[in-house]
This record gives structure tokens, C-alpha cells and sequence, in this order.
């Protein structure tokens, strides 16, 4: 590390910058998030950690898991659950997650909404795809994935969101220990034009923030330029905003009255949050369209998979989406996705997507379901076919009652139906129990 960011921190911590040193000597912190739609039986002897209620330290690696491979736990680092426990999403909340890749704060928004709408958005391309990856794996149902310019977004959608969060691109000073490249490129130039960048997209925010509205701004760094000094700026520029007391018991007070922050010896890599209220401005909605008719055999599909047609279809070319929240207008935005995808029309048939049986939602209410074997569900997740004496058709294939994907059955076998880039490589292998690293 960098003396310059070094003396810094001996500046900010003073009789507590030992122990922060020497917190760079232990193993990194780690966390499983449980996915309260997607409920299973809790892995044994976890310690819950203080940011959120489903968050659990863990210390080992649980990628191949099957609870990881089925949605119902996301891995995070601690303290990154904070900034949505502070936000404190209700279930009939309109949310805007600005800056979202990989997506961990945007599945613990969308755990806390039933009849609400999450907009999720993240300007990288490549890492839009990871988050539309999370978001389909944690089974998300009532969402809009945009990737673009925040300004053009907020603008698109002014005064629409009773709640928005800012988990803004920051120089990452509290991910050193985890990525060598943030100690490395680490610089007091970066640290000034993080934030300028954060402070135009808080302007951004702004706009699209209803009146009595909240907006929770975060960061995973300790500079006080990238932090307070973005709290107060945003403060002075906007003065209808109000600094909120974040009222919760985990982390510290930050060096200006009503922020939070989170040091190694607070249980987290490191984070900063401040929560604001919009006094003034005005009221708005997302502007939705109306349902699009799709073929009558793809609502047979649904009503054999699911005993009932969703409530909201839209059809674009041949692939058909569904969400139990209408069909938001996009044609001022750049959008990746929006609601489940369900599957494709191919002439008069339809071919279902990997999404369509990952929705948390319905869990409980796939009519064909197969529940299988930690050893079927490893061959499975290999790209191998199963066999399988059950009638012919499309098939929920479920460990411990939930879903990991589909398959379908000709009578002999399982055909294999997970995406070739979720399967696992050849020497990876799903399990079911802890497994320390």
C-alpha cells in the first residue's frame, strides 16, 4: 500500500490505525446473503453478521454450492449489505439501483419488494450481463435492466422512484485486501476524479427521486474526499435534500453528523453510507404499456407449467416476457431486460428459457416438477441428460424442492436444458454441505 493513502488513514484512525493494519493480516471477510423468497434449510454453526438479517459470515469458498447454484443465497462481502438495510425497502416501493453490477444490492432490494418495481441499471455492458445473471439466478420477476448513461436514465424517468440507491464507482480503498489491481492503481488523482464522478451522478439521482422520496449514497472507500466531502457538496447544491440519521446499531458515526462508516474492526472490509430525503419537487410514475396478445399455444404452456397465465405478457419478435408489475415504456432508454424472460416462439410451438424456471414465485407452483439427487443435480449441472421414466414434456428440475433449471423428458431420458455457460467445469462439482476452504 501506498504511503501517501497509509498516512492518511494513520490521520483518520489514530489510536485505532494499528489494528486496522493489522486487519490486513487476516483472511478477507466473507458473507452469504439468504434469499428470503427461495427459503432453505440454513447452512449449520454460521454466525449471523450485523448488516443485514439474512447475512451470514462464511469462510469458504460456496460458488458450487446448490444453494448458490439455485438462488437461494447470494455471496457478498459483509458491510455491502448495508446500504440497503439503510434504505429500508418497502414491499410497494418504485426503486432505482443506479450504478448495480454485480447485482448484490439489487437482489436484496428485490427480496424486499412483493408489488413494487426495481429499475436496475449499470452503464458497462459486460457487467450488465453479470448482473442480469444474478438477477435471473436469484429468480427476480418485476425488474427493468437498463445499461446506460445515468443522466439519460434519470432524466428519462424524472421524479418516478420512492427510493434510490447510489452504490457509487469509487477508488476502492476498502477492497484492497481482496483485489491487489485497488492497492496498485491507488493515487490522490484517482481519489479527486471518483469524485467529481460521484457528485454528477448524485445530480443525476436527484432528478429521479420523487418528493419525500429517499436516496442512499455509498461507497466501498474511506476517503473523506469520496465520502463526507460528496455528502456536504450535495448538501450545499441541492438544499432541499436532508441528511437522515441511518438508524442502525452496526458500524460507526462518519466524520460529519447523520453518515456511517465501516472499518475492518467493525465486522466489514470497509464501506460508507449517507442517507438524504427530497423535501420538494414532484410526483411522477413510470410510464407502462399495455399488455402485448401472445399465440394461444404459449398460453397453454403456461397454464400446463403453471395452472394460470401471468398477469403481464409482452412479446418482442418471437421471445415472450412475463411480470406480475406492468410493462414499463423504454423507448427513452437503453434496456436489457425486462421481467422473466419465458421462452421463445419457434412456429407453432414454444421453447422455454432457463429464466422462466429460476422466478422465485413460483416455487410452489410448477405443476410438473422433478425433484432429483445431489449426484443427478452435479450430472445435470455437467450438461449430462438424466434417466427418467416420467411422461413426456418440460420439466422444473428441483434439489430439495427448488429449482435449479429445466429439462425435457421424451419418456427415457432428461434431456439437459441448462445454459452451456452456467454449466460447471469438469473438475467442479456441486455439493450440499459446508466445505472449508
Amino acid at each position: 500500500m501506498k504511503e501517501q493513502f497509509l498516512a492518511r488513514m494513520k490521520m483518520y484512525l489514530q489510536d485505532e490505525y494499528p489494528a486496522f493494519i493489522q486487519s490486513y493480516e487476516k483472511p478477507l471477510l466473507r458473507a452469504l446473503r439468504y434469499n428470503p423468497k427461495k427459503p432453505m434449510t440454513k447452512l449449520p454453526n454460521l454466525v449471523q453478521s450485523p448488516f443485514c438479517e439474512e447475512s451470514y459470515y462464511v469462510n469458504e469458498t460456496l460458488g458450487n454450492h446448490a444453494g448458490h447454484i439455485s438462488g437461494c443465497f447470494y455471496l457478498q462481502e459483509p458491510s455491502a449489505a448495508s446500504a440497503v438495510t439503510i434504505l429500508d425497502v418497502q414491499k410497494s416501493d418504485v426503486v432505482l439501483d443506479l450504478c448495480a453490477a454485480p447485482g448484490g444490492k439489487s437482489t436484496q432490494i428485490a427480496s424486499r419488494l412483493e408489488d413494487g418495481f426495481l429499475v436496475t441499471n449499470e452503464i458497462d455492458k459486460k457487467r450488465a450481463q453479470i448482473l442480469l445473471s444474478n438477477l435471473e439466478r436469484y429468480g427476480v420477476e418485476n425488474f427493468l435492466l437498463t445499461s446506460m448513461d445515468t443522466k439519460k436514465l434519470c432524466s428519462a424517468y424524472k421524479n418516478c422512484f420512492d427510493k434510490i440507491l447510489v452504490d457509487a464507482p469509487c477508488s476502492g480503498e476498502g477492497m484492497m485486501k481482496k483485489h491487489d489491481a485497488a492497492s496498485q492503481r491507488w493515487s490522490q488523482e484517482n481519489v479527486d476524479f471518483c469524485a467529481k464522478r460521484q457528485k454528477e451522478i448524485l445530480a443525476n439521482a436527484y432528478m429521479a427521486l420523487k418528493k419525500d422520496g429517499y436516496l442512499v449514497y455509498s461507497t466501498c472507500t474511506y476517503a473523506k474526499e469520496e465520502n463526507e466531502e460528496v455528502v456536504t457538496w450535495f448538501l450545499e447544491n441541492y438544499p432541499d435534500m436532508q441528511l437522515c440519521p441511518p438508524n442502525v446499531s452496526f458500524g460507526r458515526p462518519g466524520y460529519l453528523k447523520d453518515t456511517l462508516r465501516v472499518f475492518p474492526m467493525d465486522g466489514g472490509e470497509g464501506h460508507f453510507v449517507a442517507k438524504f430525503k427530497k423535501r420538494e419537487g414532484s410526483v411522477a410514475n413510470l410510464p407502462v404499456l399495455k399488455d402485448k396478445a401472445v399465440p394461444g399455444f404459449v398460453e397453454t404452456f403456461f397454464k400446463e407449467q403453471l395452472g394460470f397465465v401471468p398477469k403481464h405478457l409482452y412479446m418482442q419478435k418471437d421471445q415472450v416476457y412475463v411480470m406480475d408489475h406492468p410493462f414499463v415504456d423504454t423507448k427513452k432508454v437503453n434496456d436489457i431486460r425486462q421481467g422473466i424472460l419465458a421462452g421463445e416462439c419457434k412456429k407453432n410451438r414454444f421453447e422455454p428459457a432457463h429464466a422462466f424456471y429460476m422466478n422465485a414465485a413460483w416455487i410452489d407452483t410448477f405443476q410438473k416438477k422433478w425433484d432429483v439427487s445431489l449426484e443427478e443435480m452435479d450430472a445435470y449441472m455437467h450438461g449430462n441428460t438424466i434417466p427418467c421414466t416420467l411422461e413426456k414434456g418440460y420439466y422444473a428440475l428441483c434439489f430439495q424442492d427448488i429449482p435449479f433449471g429445466f429439462g425435457k423428458c421424451d419418456g427415457q431420458m432428461m434431456k439437459n436444458k441448462i445454459p452451456k455457460g452456467l454449466r460447471l467445469l469438469p473438475n467442479s462439482h456441486v455439493f450440499a454441505e459446508r466445505k472449508p476452504i
